[in-house]
């Protein structure tokens, strides 16, 4: 196994692989294959979700198994883009200077507008999962909420991005992608969405494939806007930033994908 790989999957993932040679270089290639990482995870985790929906077919709504594909994720993940994300409300929200701001994201304990955050966007994870799965594009909507957002830290390390820090996740991976290679893989993910999406209830009309689209651009565009914040304010990103933008991401992938469209109108 390459080491980009390898850092890919250990950054990515639970798996206790054994680290090899990290660098800048080997960094590169790991972001290459962050989406695919993000694909392979949400395969694990679709496919527990369908699994749990057969195993509890008699229960009266589809809220247990959104919450278990909900917890496997952020289990399968360490939870390490969940504490990114409260982390990064705390900083950010702290009105701090950069400095003292990465101080406090840098420090164990999670704050109020942490705890807030978190809490939040896991309910209203499992609430837009369990409407996704009610609607019957669950699948669709996990595989592309957990491929999303490991392209939202693609094109959060293009080049020309900085890091915050000298060290760390950060500094590691700033500035280490190209522009062509995050463009080719949000077309391949657009492709993808858009002809998955065509299967769900609304298959047979654009419906369904328009709104895997927009749920896709949405999410790379809200993220955008948080990495843009927090570059302004911490002067780069950093490993929480990224976590965070994997769950902003996942959450409004989820958040689309559970908008219902008028049945009168055609494709």
């Amino acid at each position: 196994m390459g080491d980009g790989l390898r850092l890919a999957l250990t950054t990515f993932t639970v798996l206790p692989l054994r680290p090899g040679r990290v660098d800048r270089a080997v960094a590169r290639r790991a972001m290459a294959w962050a989406p695919l990482v993000g694909g392979l995870l949400g395969l694990v985790v679709a496919a527990v979700m369908f699994t749990c929906r057969l195993a509890f077919a008699d229960e009266p709504g589809p809220l247990l198994p959104a919450a278990v594909a909900v917890a496997l994720l952020a289990l399968l993940t360490r939870g390490l883009h969940l504490d990114g994300l409260a982390d990064t409300v705390d900083g950010l929200g702290s009105h701090a200077p950069a400095e003292r701001a990465l101080e406090i994201m840098r420090s164990p304990q999670i704050g109020a507008m942490g705890a807030s955050a978190l809490t939040l966007t896991l309910i209203m994870q499992v609430n837009a999962l369990t409407m996704d799965i009610a609607n019957h594009r669950g699948t669709e909507s996990v595989l592309l909420a957990v491929l999303t957002g490991r392209l939202a830290v693609l094109w959060s390390c293009l080049r020309g991005v900085p890091a915050a820090r000298s060290s760390g996740l950060g500094a590691l991976v700033a500035g280490t992608v190209r522009r062509p290679l995050a463009v080719l893989w949000t077309l391949a993910v657009a492709a993808e969405a858009f002809a998955y999406g065509r299967l769900d209830r609304d298959g047979g009309t654009l419906r369904g494939g328009l709104r895997a689209v927009i749920a896709l651009f949405l999410a790379l565009g809200v993220t955008w806007l948080v990495r843009r914040h927090a570059v302004r304010r911490l002067g780069g990103i950093t490993g929480d930033v990224l976590g965070a933008l994997v769950e902003i991401a996942t959450l409004t992938v989820l958040l689309v994908m559970a908008v219902q469209f008028p049945y009168g109108q055609t494709g």
